[in-house]
Parts: structure tokens; C-alpha cells; sequence
């Protein structure tokens, strides 16, 4: 968030990342670092026509309580003209605790769908032909269990996974940074990771392997250059982990996606997915020496700032969220959620969500910014606050390189000690008024505005425990056992888990079972300090 102006008209005015805001741009920019939107370094888009040939996809995130609501919300979305789809799912399954574990007490179906196994990816997706959409699981440590799941049904259906379009977040490092959803040890977990790139790269060529999250970075207070440098710092260390474990750069890159949150200061967040592309892309081609331009090239999905969300005034949030949405337009992104603006109170009501979608079709359909690519393009200020954003993600990735990457610079807590100095600095910012929040710290209502808010029912959680239970006495255990035993072995070895992963969740072992199989080999993660 941007400080204000103080009393004085000449006080100096800076950007989240600390860069000083001049009154008056009029230096031309150097147009060979901008380029031509298609082409290295990417910073006008990473394909030449953008939004002329169709707009992003819009991607409405959902998901709460049973499978079978969030399959109704789908369709309902997908019926309003949503484009893509893109799964929310609870807590215990993000963290491979089925619905009946003693530690999923409570949460069942809260902050998303719960899937304990094959039976609930299949009445999530009832009726709606994989074939045909896209579609986005937000899901880390289980991500490669989610995805085989999500293959399975597809395969039910008759949909080959080479036809197969969507992404897996699968960016377990921002979870030791920021989150907090991971399971086993930061190495242990890579293996899946990369283990999940070779499985896709020979089974579902059109997937999108991970979803490298700046988002979360950005959420626990990171500053746009941070959420930069932290983030494609994370993005080097898979592809290093990757091209360790044996696979072709030129093959798995343009596999990967990226993930960025789109916040509050207008002109900065343009300039941070145009620096974004070109940091990417100078960093695939000059130092990890990919000769596929497809693996120079950054594509990345956008979300609105949950961060900025305020429980006082929700309906400043429509303002916000469109503010937000029209800078990730503004700054070529592929796909878009709009956060709803009840999220403040609790899940998005069917009403909210839908407003949420029509922000982003009155962007790409009446406002005019989807005709021409990249119309910002040699603006005196935003090709200035860009160079500025690169500079000083560029100063931050040589820091994390000198400490070994960005695994070890995790492990050390610099990364966590960072974002926490910045999510402080903001703060007391916020507490003192210099940084100013409508409604929260200025402008506020001294009445309470009574909304309804959406609550999941607590019968549901004992409806999925009965359920699962069900699917447990009907499998044939011996079956499962033996799968269980299978993904144990391959665990202590170097071999590709997946194939093996999906047997045992073919043969109907749940995502808690299969999550403790590698719990048994991998162990848990125990954080220092």
C-alpha cells in the first residue's frame, strides 16, 4: 500500500517497496528494454496480440462444505460466464488429514471442499466435461494427490490427460514462507514436486505443473518488490531441483506458471508483472541457460487482495477489488479472480460472488483496456517504476542466490524475517493514519452495516465422516494395503511416486492415507524458533 502525501504539498511520497514517487515524470524511457509484446523480454505480454484475440479467463475461486454445493456453485458460475474453474478446498485436505482425523474437528468443509478420496472428486465434477474446461486446484502439499484425483475422474469420463487444461498450485516453499499448509520437510518436498513435473510432462502435456505463488507472500505483508524477488527466487530453486532430478528444461518450463496478488497502489502493481516477465525471463535464458524461448516466457494468473479487504464499509471493497482487477488487465495477465466483497465477514454469498464475476466482464467488455496490447507502453512514469521494481528485486534475488538459493534461505528464516520487518512497517503506518485505509482508519461510519454472510452448516462435516466410513467398509482393503505398501517402498527410493500414488487412490485409499504412507518415510516438518 502506498504512503499518503503528509501535511506538506512537497512531502515525499514512496511505494510499498520503498521506491520515492517524483511529481513529474519526462525522461524518456530506453525502448530496448521494453520490446515487442510477444517477444523477449516479455515486459509488453508474453503473446503479441493479448486480448485482442479473446480476454483472460476468468476464474472465480470456489469451494466450501460437500462436493456436491461446490458442483452446484461451479455450474452456476459457469452458467453466468465464468471461463475457468478454480477449487478452494479445506483445510484438512490441504493439509492430508481425512475428514474424520481428530485434528479436522471443526474445520470440515470451512474454507473449502473437502475430498477425502475418488468418490468426492467425482460428485465435485458430476456433469461437467473436463474435456472442455479449465481448471485450477489451489492445493500444495497434497497437490499431487489432488491432481491424480482430478485424472481419474477425468479418465471416467472418457477425457484423455493429454486433453487436459488447468493448473496445480503445487508451490510448497511459499508454505514454509508465508502460509504455513506444508507436511513433510522443505527437500522431502520437493521431490514431489519435481516428481509431479515428470508425470505431467509425459502424461498431461497441457497442464500447468505448479502455480508459483507470490500471492501468499504478498498477503503476510511482503512489499511488491519482495513479493518479486521472493517468488522468482522460489521459481529458480524447482527448476534447479528439476533439472537435478533429470528433466529437460526446454521441455518442463513452459510448463510453469506464476501467481501474483494484485494490490492496492495502482501504477506500481502495472509496473510489477512488467518487471516480473523480463526478471523471468533474462534469468531462464542467461543463467539457467534454456534455449526454448516457451521456457523464457512468464504466464501468471492474478487474484485481488484478500489483504485489503475491510469488514467496515464492505462495499468499499467493490472499489478496491476493480481498482485491482483493472492494474492486472493493465499488466498483461492470462487469468483473473475478483475477490467478492463480503470476504471480509466469511465465505463470498452467491449474490457477492456474482458481482465479483460481472467486475471482471465489464472490464474486458466495456471498458475499453482489452483493445490494444499493453496501452501503458512507454509511459514516462510506468516504464520508470518498472526499471525501479526490477532494480531492487534484482538486489534481493543476488541476496538469496549469495546464501545458496532460495531452499536455504528459507531454512534460515530470512525470507519469514523480511516479509515480518515490512507487514510491521505497514502497520504502524495504518495505526498512526499516515497510511490511510477508507473506513477502517478515515472516512469511518459510526454505524454498523448488517450484511448476510454465508456459513457452512456443521451437520455437514458429520454427513462427510459418515460418508468416508461408508467407502472405507466397501473397498477391497487388501488391495488398498498393498498399494500403500507400493507407494512406502518408492518413497525411499528415486523413482516417480505418482504412478504409484494413483494406483493406491484407484484402488480407493483416501488422501489422508496416502499422505501418511509418505508421512512414514518423509517425516513432518517441525519449524525452528
Amino acid at each position: 500500500m502506498s504512503e499518503t502525501r503528509g501535511t506538506e504539498d512537497d512531502a515525499p511520497v514512496h511505494t510499498s517497496s520503498g521506491i520515492e514517487i517524483q511529481p513529474v515524470y519526462d525522461e524518456a524511457p530506453d525502448a530496448s528494454r521494453i520490446g515487442r509484446p510477444g517477444e523477449y523480454p516479455f515486459t509488453r505480454g508474453p503473446y503479441p496480440n493479448m486480448y485482442r484475440g479473446r480476454p483472460w479467463t476468468m476464474r472465480q475461486y470456489a469451494g466450501f462444505g460437500t462436493a456436491e454445493e461446490t458442483n452446484r456453485r461451479f455450474r452456476d458460475l459457469l452458467e453466468a460466464g465464468q471461463t475457468g474453474l478454480s477449487v478452494a478446498f479445506d483445510l484438512p485436505t490441504q493439509m492430508g488429514l481425512d475428514s474424520d482425523h481428530d485434528l479436522a474437528t471443526g474445520e470440515v468443509g470451512k474454507v473449502g471442499v473437502a475430498i477425502d478420496g475418488l468418490e468426492d472428486m467425482r460428485r465435485l465434477f458430476e456433469g461437467i466435461p473436463l474435456g472442455e474446461v479449465s481448471t485450477s486446484m489451489t492445493i500444495n502439499s497434497t497437490a499431487p494427490i489432488l491432481l491424480l484425483l482430478y485424472e481419474l475422474v477425468a479418465e471416467e469420463q472418457g477425457v484423455s490427460p493429454a486433453s487436459l487444461r488447468g493448473t496445480v498450485q503445487n508451490d510448497i516453499l511459499k508454505e514454509y514462507v508465508a502460509r504455513g499448509t506444508y507436511i513433510y520437510p522443505p527437500r522431502e518436498s520437493m521431490r514431489l514436486v519435481t516428481d509431479l513435473f515428470g508425470y505431467a510432462d509425459e502424461r498431461l502435456p497441457q497442464w500447468n505443473t505448479i502455480s508459483i505463488s507470490g500471492y501468499h507472500i504478498r498477503e503476510a505483508g511482503a512489499t511488491a518488490a519482495q513479493e518479486l524477488a521472493f517468488t522468482i527466487g522460489n521459481g529458480l530453486a524447482y527448476v534447479n531441483a528439476a533439472i537435478a532430478a533429470g528433466l529437460d528444461v526446454n521441455s518442463f518450463a513452459p510448463r510453469l506458471s506464476f501467481f501474483w496478488n494484485g494490490h492496492n497502489d495502482f501504477f506500481e502493481e502495472i509496473a510489477k508483472y512488467r518487471a516480473s516477465r523480463r526478471i523471468w525471463a533474462r534469468h531462464m535464458r542467461d543463467e539457467i541457460g534454456a534455449e526454448n524461448p516457451k521456457a523464457w516466457l512468464m504466464r501468471f494468473h492474478t487474484q485481488t487482495a484478500g489483504s485489503t479487504l475491510t469488514a467496515q464499509q464492505p462495499f468499499n471493497n467493490v472499489v478496491r477489488t476493480t481498482i485491482q482487477a483493472m492494474a492486472a488487465v493493465l499488466g498483461g495477465t492470462q487469468s483473473l479472480h475478483t475477490n467478492a466483497y463480503d470476504e471480509a465477514l466469511g465465505l463470498p454469498t452467491e449474490e457477492s460472488a456474482l458481482v465479483a464475476l460481472r467486475t471482471q466482464q465489464v472490464i474486458a467488455h466495456e471498458s475499453g483496456v482489452a483493445n490494444t496490447v499493453d496501452p501503458l507502453a512507454g509511459s514516462y512514469f510506468v516504464e520508470e517504476l518498472t526499471d525501479q521494481l526490477e532494480k531492487k528485486a534484482e538486489e534481493l534475488l543476488s541476496t538469496i542466490a549469495a546464501m545458496g538459493g532460495a531452499v536455504n534461505a528459507i531454512e534460515e528464516g530470512w525470507m519469514q524475517s523480511q516479509i515480518e520487518e515490512s507487514a510491521y512497517v505497514e502497520a504502524k503506518r495504518q495505526s498512526s493514519g499516515e497510511s490511510v485505509v477508507v473506513g477502517v482508519n478515515k472516512f469511518e461510519n459510526t454505524e454498523e452495516e448488517q450484511m448476510d454472510v454465508l456459513e457452512v452448516d456443521p451437520a455437514l462435516e458429520a454427513g462427510q465422516r459418515q460418508a468416508l466410513e461408508a467407502r472405507r467398509n466397501s473397498r477391497n482393503q487388501e488391495e488398498v494395503e498393498s498399494a500403500l505398501r507400493q507407494v512406502v517402498a518408492v518413497a525411499g527410493t528415486e523413482h516417480n511416486l505418482l504412478p504409484h500414488m494413483k494406483t493406491a487412490l484407484a484402488a480407493g485409499a483416501t488422501l489422508g492415507e496416502v499422505s501418511d504412507a509418505l508421512r512414514e518415510v518423509f517425516g513432518r516438518h517441525r519449524p525452528s524458533g
